[in-house]
């Protein structure tokens, strides 16, 4: 018996009763709370399982009424375009519709009268061709009725065959008798009815889908409305769904018929100059049948093929036709339809060839030709409602993993050359054709910083907790390999000597492994640097007695969610061995604020940066002798030619005012900032019209900025979008005086160019604070400006036509301006 604790001040213990052998300790709620939620899974998907048989059951059961209601949706998305343009005539909406339907009845009924004639001309002379057939199949016969390597097999299976012919007439001598079942013969009344409902039903089937179309476009506005509430309460995001879905659509039907346009056509023209019959038919009808996936071309290619089998006594039409369709088919999958279709569809091709079973087994011939569209719009709405998420992981082209996911994941997989793949091809997307050695360098550095650096940020998170010691070695020994094959494919021009930056690892190898990364990039920018293979704490080296004499920074690589005791430690160490060279922390491993301007205000660093493009700009102006200006070096060879370009164009005129206020004012309302401005960067200063953010204003169309304190003249410079999402983490604009005093945190601009390629000015917004620019907002603001020069060339046009008309002495002067708009 145990003994009772009797000092005072102390709780005793409740006596218990015992407990029984198969007592077991009550579920806690948490553990309540996670089974509720994995049964609440389980039974959402088994409701989505059940939901998506019903609607298959529904589909399948009710094909009489959808398919011609999607035949009619299909056919409705090529007519609507017509209807529109029509309607921006003057014509009115039902007279529009009518001339549309009209003209589309006409070419179609057109189209069959020519294809029966053209048949039933053919089909008369087909009997003339049946001796040649004869003899051809002879020739073939004869050919492969010699001894062959499979005569033996033959011989097998003939044997085989008589074996079971004898069986059966033992049978038939024994009293088996095979019985046939004949049934009544059909009364001529019963056949006319049965051809009839052939005939009439295909005709029904397409006077409906007609009367869809004509009701489709008489109320699109209206069911527009209806499916918008459909899709739910919010009108921007049903808008989205709409038209994306729409133009998807539309333009992979547009481009669908382009494609077999040129496809049929070189098809009628071939076989009309091989001598085939009917050439113009096979054309024609190679046209219609290409809408049809995969079987449509078959079906296309084999008619002319065997006409020309029976027509010709020798081969000679055969193989040409052969070649011609071989040539065309190559032609059109390799070179038309990845230039007219892009991603169209967003559709992989696995999910069309799936898409187009499941819709072959669910509605027939039809739902292979509608297979690809609706699969589409799937996809469409996947974009948009949460519980298709999953559609778009299995059916859409878009990877599916980031490119830092992938990477991170090559590496991980011990595939350094497919982590080199996903690297190359980063830096060739969206490169110039004519690419210098600038622009190739600025890429390479991005994918450190957005690719790499992100990767090993993964794997830093990861490295206790997921990764396994077999992870950890395949992604330290795949990013020393990927390190010395990257920096072998981008080698530096020319050899720098006397490193004035030395890059190292704090504590760990991948810290020492991005500070190499650092080095590359800082080399490929002019910048001489170098790193070292050991990192500065937990070395058995001295790292720091490895320092070139050369060397004026060194940079630390640290990629620790909580770095502070680690850069008190170098900090103190660094300044006490070498209280001259400047020090700066790359920090990519954290991305906070707060912890920054901590560092700033305790060990007062020349800088603190969090990735390589904010460590790069802060070497240019570290390593920049004093009093230098960055953009006063920011010229082109062909500067002479932009600022001529720029002074042709005769953009600071008076009249030219309204447009400029117009779009500064839809710019600053479509992205919701304080401030927009239009740029136009001119020799010894930048002039920005209308713009309030001027320096020295003496007229809203002369207003201007110094060219070397305007952000614009780097844009114009790289002649390619800037974005800097916080202006005061760039060292090359937070001592601006007017962004100071204006308080400019957040830029983003777009250049405007010449027609032959070379910026003139910028269109930007700017912003009071920190702001991120999205991949749309970006094409948004990009369109914006296109549509901006777009105006201007078309004003500069109407005046340059305005005085040609009064040097010429022209009469009816508002007729000619009148005409011109």
């Amino acid at each position: 018996m145990r003994k009772q604790n009797n000092k005072p001040g102390l709780l005793q213990p409740e006596a218990q009763p015992p407990r029984p052998h198969h007592w077991k300790p009550e579920k806690s709620a948490a553990s309540w709370v996670k089974r509720d939620i994995e049964t609440q899974n389980i039974v959402r998907v088994m409701a989505g399982f059940v939901i998506s048989a019903v609607i298959i059951a529904a589909l399948y059961f009710g094909q009489d009424v959808l398919i011609p209601l999607a035949l009619a949706i299909l056919l409705a998305f090529l007519l609507e375009p017509l209807v529109s343009r029509l309607k921006k005539w003057g014509l009115p909406q039902l007279p529009s519709i009518a001339i549309v339907m009209i003209f589309t009845i006409s070419v179609l009924a057109g189209l069959g009268s020519y294809l029966g004639f053209q048949l039933k001309d053919l089909s008369q002379e087909l009997p003339q061709y049946q001796d040649t057939i004869q003899q051809k199949l002879n020739t073939v016969k004869s050919l492969t009725s010699g001894p062959s390597a499979w005569d033996g097999a033959k011989t097998t299976f003939d044997t085989v065959e008589s074996s079971f012919e004898g069986i059966n007439q033992v049978e038939q001598e024994k009293g088996v008798q095979n019985v046939k079942v004949v049934g009544l013969e059909q009364s001529p009344s019963d056949a006319a009815m049965e051809w009839g409902s052939k005939i009439l039903s295909p005709i029904a089937t397409i006077g409906i889908v007609f009367l869809f179309v004509v009701l489709i476009l008489i109320s699109r506005k209206d069911l527009h409305d209806r499916l918008l509430r459909l899709l739910g309460g919010n009108l921007n995001i049903g808008t989205d769904v709409l038209d994306e879905a729409g133009q998807r659509i539309g333009t992979y039907l547009r481009m669908q018929l382009l494609v077999n346009v040129t496809y049929g056509i070189p098809m009628a023209a071939g076989l009309w100059f091989i001598g085939v019959p009917a050439a113009i038919m096979w054309g024609m009808l190679a046209v219609v049948l290409r809408f049809v996936p995969y079987v449509g071309p078959i079906i296309s290619a084999v008619f002319p093929l065997t006409l020309a089998f029976a027509v010709d006594p020798g081969w000679n039409m055969f193989l040409w036709t052969l070649g011609l369709i071989l040539l065309l088919e190559l032609i059109s999958n390799n070179i038309i339809e990845p230039w007219l279709y892009g991603e169209s569809t967003g559709l992989t091709t696995l999910s069309i060839i799936l898409a187009a079973t499941f819709w072959t087994l669910i509605w027939g011939p039809i739902g292979l030709i509608l297979s690809t569209p609706l699969t589409a719009c799937l996809l469409v709405l996947s974009h948009y409602i949460p519980a298709l998420g999953f559609v778009k992981v299995l059916i859409g082209s878009a990877p599916v993993l980031s490119p830092p996911e992938r990477f991170y994941q090559r590496l991980v997989a011990d595939e350094v050359h497919d982590a080199l793949d996903v690297a190359n091809a980063y830096i060739q997307q969206e490169l110039p054709k004519k690419t210098n050695e600038e622009a190739l360098v600025r890429k390479i550095n991005n994918f450190y910083d957005e690719v790499a650096i992100p990767a090993i940020c993964l794997f830093s998170q990861v490295h206790n907790t997921e990764a396994s010691a077999e992870h950890r070695l395949r992604m330290h020994q795949g990013l020393k390999r990927f390190n010395h094959e990257f920096q072998q494919q981008y080698p530096l021009q020319t050899e720098l000597n006397n490193p004035k930056v030395m890059c190292l690892g704090a504590r760990w190898e991948v810290d020492v492994l991005a500070s190499a990364m650092l080095a590359h990039g800082l080399n490929l920018k002019k910048i001489a640097a170098c790193s070292h293979a050991d990192a500065l704490i937990q070395s058995r080296s001295d790292v720091l007695s490895a320092v070139p004499e050369s060397t004026d920074i060194i940079c630390i690589t640290i990629f620790h969610q909580q770095p502070m005791a680690q850069i008190r430690l170098l900090n103190h160490r660094i300044r006490t061995l070498k209280p001259q060279i400047k020090l700066v922390f790359a920090l990519l491993g954290n991305q906070s604020t707060h912890l920054r301007d901590e560092i700033e205000r305790l060990f007062q660093p020349e800088a603190v940066v969090n990735s390589v493009n904010e460590l790069m700009l802060n070497m240019d102006m570290l390593l920049m002798a004093q009093g230098e200006n960055p953009a006063a070096a920011l010229m082109h060879d062909n500067e002479a030619e932009r600022l001529q370009a720029l002074h042709e164009l005769d953009l600071l005129q008076s009249e030219l005012l309204p447009i400029y206020s117009q779009y500064i004012e839809e710019a600053r309302q479509a992205f919701d900032v304080k401030y927009a401005q239009i740029s136009l960067v001119d020799a010894g200063q930048v002039h920005t019209p209308a713009s309030p953010l001027a320096e020295a204003v003496e007229s809203p169309i002369h207003a201007a900025q110094r060219r070397e304190e305007s952000i614009c003249t780097h844009l114009v410079y790289q002649n390619e979008a800037l974005v800097i999402e916080d202006i005061q983490r760039d060292p090359r604009f937070r001592q601006y005086p007017h962004l100071a005093r204006q308080k400019i945190r957040f830029y983003a601009g777009v250049p405007i160019q010449s027609k032959q390629g070379l910026a003139i000015g910028s269109l930007c917004i700017l912003d009071k604070q920190v702001r991120q620019m999205s991949e749309e907002d970006l094409d948004l603001l990009k369109a914006l400006a296109l549509d901006l020069q777009e105006t201007l060339s078309s004003e500069r046009l109407r005046k340059q036509k305005l005085e040609e008309i009064l040097r010429l002495g022209q009469p009816d002067l508002s007729q000619a301006v009148v005409t011109d708009s």
